[in-house]
């Protein structure tokens, strides 16, 4: 090998090194956003939970209500109100502006 094809091999070893180094650090910032996004939802969720416990404290005892729901649809329609989500496909997100959600009316008052 002559010194050419060695200073080659080596300013291509270089680039692919910096080439890896720019995605790791592409890959770091995501993870970082993923981790945050997380703990987010963590806090999200431990709300939630307290509040349906906070619920469940102050609904009567009786299975059934004027409305005819059951203890746990009132949590659920009481979430609703409070402007979640209650459905399968978005549970303990947001609902924006308050718009309604079908698949969460759907949870809520089926087979009534």
């Amino acid at each position: 090998m002559d010194k050419q094809e060695v200073y080659e091999q080596f300013k291509s070893l270089e680039d692919q090194l910096q080439q890896m180094s720019a995605q790791f650090g592409d890959l770091q910032t995501e993870m970082t956003q993923v981790f945050e996004r997380n703990a987010e939802l963590e806090i999200e969720n431990q709300r939630l939970r307290d509040l349906v416990r906070e619920l469940q404290k102050t609904l009567p005892e009786d299975p059934g209500t004027p409305q005819g729901l059951s203890k746990s649809r009132q949590i659920l329609e009481k979430l609703y109100e409070e402007g979640f989500h209650v459905c399968r496909e978005f549970y303990g997100t947001r609902r924006k502006q308050d718009e309604e959600c079908a698949f969460c009316l759907e949870v809520i008052y089926r087979d009534q």
